[in-house]
C-alpha cells in the first residue's frame, strides 16, 4: 500500500524554468521533434514521474505546460552530450559547457508529447492547490490529485 501511495505522490513534477529556455522549447516543438531533454547542472531532478509540468519564472510565474516524463539520466556530463545533446534547446557543445560552468556531472530529463498549455496556471492558483508561497529552486513532485486540480 505504502509504494502505490508514493507512486501517487510522485505522479508529476514541476520542473522550473526561464522564459528564454521556455521560448527555445516552444520553437523546438513547433519545428517537429518528438523527444526533448532539459538539462540541469549535477545529479539532480525527478527519478520517477508520469507528467512534467513547466513552471516558467519572473515575469510570468505560470505553470505554461506538460509533457509525459521518459527517464532521467545522470551521469559524466560529456557521454550524455553525445548521446542526448541532440534533444535539448543547447545549441552546442561549447554553449552546453558554458551552461554546466565547469561541472562534470549533469542530468537529462528526457520528455515526449509537450504541449503548452491553452490556459498557463497562475503561482496564485498553485499556491491554493499545493498550499506553498514559492517554487522550490529544483523543482516539486506533486500528487496525480494535485495535477488533476492544477490542470483542469
Amino acid at each position: 500500500m505504502w509504494l502505490v501511495s508514493l507512486e501517487e505522490e510522485h505522479y508529476g513534477f514541476i520542473l522550473i524554468s526561464d522564459e528564454k529556455w521556455w521560448n527555445k522549447l516552444c520553437e523546438r516543438t513547433r519545428g517537429g521533434h518528438s523527444f526533448h531533454a532539459f538539462v540541469r547542472r549535477n545529479l539532480v531532478g525527478p527519478i520517477k514521474a508520469e507528467k512534467l509540468l513547466f513552471y516558467v519564472k519572473r515575469p510570468s510565474m505560470q505553470i505554461r505546460g506538460i509533457a509525459d516524463f521518459v527517464e532521467r539520466v545522470a551521469g559524466n556530463a560529456e557521454e550524455l552530450w553525445k548521446k542526448y545533446g541532440g534533444e535539448t534547446c543547447i545549441d552546442s557543445f561549447e554553449s552546453y559547457l558554458k551552461f554546466l560552468r565547469g561541472r562534470e556531472k549533469a542530468t537529462f530529463i528526457r520528455f515526449t508529447n509537450f504541449r503548452e498549455l491553452e490556459a498557463p496556471v497562475s503561482m496564485e492558483a498553485l499556491k491554493k492547490v499545493l498550499g506553498t508561497s514559492k517554487m522550490p529552486r529544483g523543482g516539486k513532485y506533486i500528487s496525480r490529485e494535485a495535477l488533476k486540480q492544477i490542470i483542469t
